[in-house]
């Protein structure tokens, strides 16, 4: 799995096609979609219009948390292939944790789903450190990464201590947290010093650090192509400690589903 994706959330519909088909022009091949999302078609006829191997290009999908019982998603991932136009997709998730889903019933329907070559690998996304705990140490499912918020004004450092013992990654959506990166006056200090942008900045730091990969998203391709270019951005110990001095409480992404972040 490439360590910079290139993440869908929020195009919706026909107009995700063109920006998908600029991101796979300019090197990405880490894409990542959903159901929810209402753009696997548009996600799908880009990757077939670009016209690459299917086996250079790592595809991840997840399955919504209303469709967390066996029979809902074997048609999830049924209808998330047709629409993706592919035989198998490399890594399927549950995208948010279900109050009343039954854990071990979840992960052994994706672990079918491993067994018969649909998908490559499973992950979730959004579980609290309990969730993940009873997944791998109870259950022992075989979970490839994890996919949680997490950018300079976020502490996951409990979060990743744990996947690091275990030796998993942390795929960090919203890393750019939403947007309010590049306007971070500490961030733009930093990247004004390295000839960058503050959003370079954030993604440098996270990408820097063990066992982390970042999706942000990027509609244009001057920011699609700066986004790859964060990849060149060396930070130093003057940076670091500047960012770990920044706020790190503020989560942005909290639906009314979300779990306890504390259990």
């Amino acid at each position: 799995m490439p360590r910079l994706g290139f993440g869908t959330f929020r195009m919706p519909g026909g107009g995700c096609q063109p920006v998908v088909e600029n991101a796979l022009a300019l090197g990405y091949r880490h894409i990542d979609t959903a159901e929810m999302y209402q753009n696997e078609e548009a996600v799908g006829a880009a990757i077939a219009a670009f016209g690459m191997a299917r086996e250079d290009l790592h595809l991840t999908t997840k399955v919504w948390h209303e469709n967390l019982k066996p029979q809902a998603m074997h048609r999830a991932l049924d209808t998330s292939l047709g629409k993706l136009g592919v035989d198998y997709v490399d890594l399927y998730m549950v995208h948010w944790p279900s109050r009343d889903m039954d854990l071990g019933a979840v992960l052994d329907t994706l672990q079918g789903f491993l067994q018969e070559g649909s998908v490559r690998a499973i992950g979730v996304c959004n579980f609290n450190l309990a969730m993940l705990r009873a997944a791998i140490d109870d259950i022992g499912a075989p979970i490839a990464c994890h996919q949680v918020e997490y950018h300079p004004f976020l502490d996951q450092s409990r979060m990743l201590a744990y996947l690091r013992g275990k030796g998993i990654p942390l795929v960090a959506y919203a890393p750019l947290a939403q947007g309010r990166a590049a306007a971070d006056p500490v961030l733009q200090g930093i990247a004004t010093r390295h000839g960058a942008s503050a959003a370079q900045v954030a993604l440098a730091w996270l990408l820097e650090q063990d066992g982390v990969a970042a999706i942000p998203k990027a509609q244009r391709r001057d920011s699609q192509q700066s986004n790859l270019d964060a990849l060149n951005v060396k930070l130093d110990d003057e940076d670091r400690r500047a960012i770990a001095a920044l706020p790190k409480h503020l989560r942005y992404v909290t639906p009314p589903f979300a779990p306890d972040w504390d259990a």
